[in-house]
């Protein structure tokens, strides 16, 4: 039942982030002539995000669609919780060089991995307390709930198009 309801749901918010840069404002070059004002030098500008970024502008709308944030959580809510994804990308980023085919295999490779996902149940552990402070607990709850149900979600449609791809 979930399931039926998050894959059209995740389709809008991938169309409204891109279709949100289609909403700038467009520049008139002839009035500006003609009411004296200068005329900028228009150069060509990359309105797309990076590709990791647009799917993070889907995941924040997801998130944001689920958890139903007043505009205060809003406001003390996001910049939290990109502090939070934050450092938890640079400790996954440390496993994955660690678990590399450069990187020497032994004691130490064990420990490391050890010692980054203690750090990965730190990192909850104390977010965990901060969204708690603006959050209710239901909401903290769903907060969770939703990133593991947008992670499963991508990882089924990419796992749909590498199957497609290979036919």
């Amino acid at each position: 039942m979930m399931y039926k309801l998050i894959s059209p749901v995740f389709c809008i918010l991938f169309l409204l982030a891109f279709a949100y840069n289609g909403l700038a404002q467009r520049h008139d070059r002839m009035s500006a002539v003609r009411y004296g004002r200068p005329v900028p030098v228009l150069r060509p500008v990359n309105r797309q995000p990076p590709p990791g970024r647009k799917i993070e502008l889907v995941k924040d709308g997801y998130i944001n669609l689920r958890l139903k944030l007043t505009p205060d959580e809003s406001r003390t809510f996001w910049p939290l919780y990109r502090q939070y994804v934050q450092e938890r990308t640079a400790v996954r980023i440390l496993i994955r060089e660690n678990n590399s085919k450069t990187s020497p295999n032994g004691t130490r490779q064990i420990d490391n991995e050890l010692k980054y996902e203690t750090e990965l149940v730190n990192i909850r552990k104390h977010y965990n307390d901060e969204f708690l402070k603006i959050l209710p607990p239901q909401k903290v709850s769903e907060l969770y709930k939703s990133e593991r149900e947008f992670n499963d979600e991508v990882l089924k449609q990419l796992s749909e198009r590498s199957v497609r791809a290979g036919d």
